[in-house]
């Protein structure tokens, strides 16, 4: 498929992901959110694919949705969903690690698109904010599940009800962010890790305790977990990638994992 609002790149196994509108310092807009629904899709499909890698070109994340006003929604479409969630939605069931490499403006939307994200590393100049009261708008793309759950109540309600900008390092402090880094090694930054889980990492073992985190998070209790865990331990233990994983660790060598997510997923996962 041919992006025009983003790049679409493959190499060394990660997927990077770019919003490309510098022009437009990022703007988001529906073209935006379709083309990252079909990207999120191509690397969720793509067993060459081990990582996924969200970052922006020029200064910018994402200054939020472009108010230009040529960008106009048809709101009577069936099953509409705003532009937010369509990235957001297919984001957060990905079967991949996803890393966010977020500097300058990322705001409104710039904000919660990388809610979904495994791993937020943000340059020192980036600044977030969930801005919606200040235009009279609502927060999107599933913020309102996610922020509360990776910053807490309180914190989500500071940031949201107030619509302040937020610097990395405040980011750092409640847990939105897990690095603050120099903008110049801010993508050097995103792959290093992104190689690390690929060299250290199986794609199935990764798939799996993505999903589940976010899966339990809406259970009442411990139980739904216990129940999983014992079917998944009982799984593992017929699977070449758990005998390639202990072999290494007693052999002190690196693992060569050969599961892949599109066929050797356990078919009783409770998503599926």
């Amino acid at each position: 498929m041919t992006f025009e609002a983003i790049t679409y790149v493959v190499e060394d196994r990660i997927a990077t992901v770019t919003l490309n509108r510098p022009e437009a310092r990022n703007g988001y807009t529906n073209q935006m959110a379709d083309e990252l629904a079909e990207a999120f899709a191509i690397a969720d499909t793509d067993d060459e694919v081990r990582v996924v890698v969200i970052a922006a070109t020029g200064k910018h994340f994402c200054v939020g949705m472009d108010m230009s006003g040529g960008d106009v929604s048809d709101f009577t479409v069936p099953g509409w969903a705003e532009p937010a969630t369509r990235a957001t939605r297919p984001l957060s069931r990905l079967n991949k690690p996803v890393i966010a490499a977020i500097q300058g403006s990322a705001v409104g939307v710039g904000s919660t698109l990388v809610l979904p994200a495994d791993f937020r590393i943000a340059a020192a100049d980036a600044r977030f904010g969930f801005v919606f009261p200040r235009r009279g708008l609502f927060p999107e793309g599933g913020s309102t599940w996610f922020l509360p759950r990776i910053v807490g109540l309180g914190r989500a309600q500071d940031w949201m009800l107030t619509g302040r900008l937020i610097p990395a390092e405040e980011a750092l402090a409640a847990g939105l962010v897990s690095q603050v880094v120099a903008a110049e090694v801010l993508l050097d930054t995103a792959y290093a890790l992104a190689r690390d889980l690929i060299a250290g990492t199986a794609a199935v073992s990764e798939a799996v305790i993505r999903r589940t985190l976010t899966h339990m998070l809406g259970e009442p209790s411990p139980e739904a977990a216990f129940q999983l865990d014992s079917q998944l331990i009982a799984h593992a233990f017929g699977s070449a990638d758990t005998v390639e994983g202990i072999m290494s660790f007693l052999q002190k060598r690196p693992p060569e994992f050969t599961g892949l997510v599109s066929k050797d997923l356990p078919d009783f996962l409770p998503w599926q």
